[in-house]
């Protein structure tokens, strides 16, 4: 039964005479698998007026982006409407048939994809694929095409636009990408825009940037969104109503910030004791303990302006006036090759045990820092010690292959990082097998152990990775980093692609691991909440320096630098996640 939350329900909208551009009805939504048919949608119903925003949230599974697929008519070749009606402009949509959906699409129905690197076709130019949509929609051709991709690359704020037209993707930043996909999805100006996750990616500030465009050629339009998320701060900053999914069903519909603030339904609340916020704290698995009580004495690290004098604490990372400086190919045949320095003479510790986060926008050097602490990128100046000895340049076999075993990654991308022709089991097993580790029952064993340390069930271990969700495989990348008991674990942008339940179970997992086996954690973040819950020590890094660090607390109760506030004011809902957390 859906919980309605404040006043106006999409029934007594409906009958004061709001009639719906978008209204769905019972609808049921069924998958064709090997195991029979799965349910992924029941019972859904809601509006979507003209002009409107209207959030769907809800974990992984929940249904909401197959809701949003069927309304566009993009379900897989195994989906399809099984029950219910999707009523757009009072048009049964499962009744248009392929051609009709076809036309539905682009001109009247719009849509911004989750991730725009595999959205967008790498080998065509930016520009050519909006030219490609205008096109196939009969908006503009040829010269006018082009003309018109210009103008809607500059409404979608990319700067340069004519230039940028002719580029290919991958030179394209993940924001700008990201333009690029709303400037294909509103090029035809539709009524109704789909956006699902459209800057789960990006960091706070450049999130801000693209939704604050959004909202303004939306407005203009007067194009209703359906905006598929899981950040409820998003939620409740960008949306008029919200609509609550659970296991394929709406199980709470209301006002954005009336449910958000007084949830009714116990899976809201639920969702809503899972989001980080700037007012939590420290995850307290270990402190409450007081087995780190004397690292947290020693969170501080060097000053940015300062030489690394590591005095009295236990640092198992000590990295000292690093600088990387990239040479870049200029753009002509005879252009000279210019010098970018990603990262300017930085110097930060890690103490035994705790937890150290890197916060800062995209092209910050953050992720760059990460590599190097890995040996997978080489410093131009500086050192980094591991366990008091300088990370490559050894040039001994022995040690490298020590530093492997001890230093481990997770990345950011659980779909990514996960070979899809390997089993779990295989997943798990490979760093053992690659180092010699134990006979095959050894192997055998630990690999079942590291699937309890990760609450995992066994039965998975046959499976494939395009068979878990994502949280699932997040899980198995942490027991593949853990296979070979590392000291020190690199969390790139670890929990950023995960829903707020998943994220809260996996930022929970990472911190009993801590505890009971004594890993440090580099934590990569553009998620400031996420900092706030999980790390001892924080670092903002701005152009490749770092501006501002120390504990937590300090850099978050008390910013000294305005780019520092400038990032806390750009986290979406920031003052609603405050007041629920006070």
């Amino acid at each position: 039964m859906t919980t309605t939350t404040g006043t106006g329900s999409d029934a007594d909208r409906r009958g004061a005479g709001q009639t719906p551009l978008l209204s769905i009805r019972d609808l049921e939504v069924t998958f064709r698998t090997e195991q029979g048919t799965a349910t992924a949608v029941r019972g859904a119903s809601f509006d979507v007026l003209a002009g409107e925003t209207v959030a769907i949230v809800g974990e992984s599974g929940s249904g909401k982006s197959t809701t949003a697929m069927a309304v566009i008519g993009l379900l897989a070749e195994n989906g399809r409407v099984s029950g219910g009606q999707i009523l757009f402009e009072g048009q049964d949509v499962a009744a248009l048939g392929g051609a009709g959906l076809a036309r539905m699409r682009g001109t009247r129905i719009g849509m911004v994809p989750q991730d725009p690197m595999s959205n967008l076709n790498p080998v065509m130019r930016v520009g050519a694929q909006i030219v490609e949509a205008l096109e196939d929609n009969g908006v503009a051709r040829g010269a006018e095409a082009r003309r018109r991709t210009v103008e809607l690359l500059e409404e979608a704020g990319l700067p340069d636009a004519a230039r940028r037209a002719e580029q290919y993707p991958h030179e394209f930043s993940g924001g700008m990408r990201q333009r690029a996909l709303i400037a294909m999805g509103l090029s035809c100006r539709p009524r109704l825009l789909i956006a699902d996750e459209p800057t789960s990616a990006l960091d706070v500030t450049v999130q801000r940037v693209i939704l604050d465009r959004l909202e303004q050629l939306t407005s203009d339009l007067g194009t209703a969104v359906l905006l598929i998320t899981h950040d409820l701060g998003l939620a409740a900053e960008r949306a008029s109503r919200v609509v609550v999914m659970y296991r394929g069903e709406v199980v709470e519909t209301g006002p954005a910030t009336q449910l958000l603030t007084d949830p009714q339904h116990e899976y809201t609340k639920r969702l809503l004791a899972a989001a980080p916020s700037l007012a939590s704290r420290r995850i307290q698995i270990a402190k409450q303990t007081g087995a780190t009580d004397a690292v947290a004495t020693d969170l501080l690290a060097v000053s940015a302006d300062e030489p690394a004098a590591i005095a009295e604490a236990d640092h198992i990372v000590e990295v000292d006036d690093v600088t990387k400086v990239f040479h870049l190919r200029g753009q002509g045949l005879f252009a000279r090759r210019t010098e970018f320095t990603a990262v300017d003479h930085v110097s930060f510790v890690i103490p035994r045990g705790s937890t150290v986060a890197i916060v800062g926008e995209s092209g910050s050097g953050k992720s760059t820092v990460a590599r190097m602490m890995l040996d997978l990128l080489e410093p131009t100046s500086g050192t980094i010690r591991f366990n008091g000895e300088v990370v490559g340049g050894h040039g001994d076999r022995e040690a490298e292959v020590r530093f492997r075993r001890q230093v481990q990654p997770i990345f950011q991308d659980p779909y990514a990082s996960l070979d899809p022709l390997y089993t779990i089991y295989r997943t798990i097993e490979e760093p053992l097998r690659a180092h010699g580790t134990g006979s095959a029952a050894d192997r055998r064993a630990r690999v079942l152990e590291l699937m309890d340390d990760v609450a995992l069930s066994p039965d998975l271990l046959r499976r494939y990775p395009g068979e878990l969700s994502g949280g699932q495989r997040q899980r198995v990348a942490i027991a593949r980093a853990l296979a070979l008991n590392p000291d020190l674990v690199v969390c790139d942008e670890a929990v950023s692609a995960l829903d707020v339940i998943v994220q809260s179970q996996i930022l929970h997992l990472l911190a009993d691991l801590q505890h009971r086996l004594g890993l440090s954690y580099l934590f990569i973040s553009h998620d400031l909440a996420v900092v706030r819950q999980i790390a001892d020590q924080v670092c903002v890094m701005e152009s490749g320096r770092i501006v501002e660090q120390g504990t937590v607390d300090d850099v978050f109760d008390d910013p000294q630098q305005e780019y520092t506030q400038r990032l806390l004011d750009a986290i979406p809902g920031r003052s609603l996640a405050l007041s629920l957390g006070a």
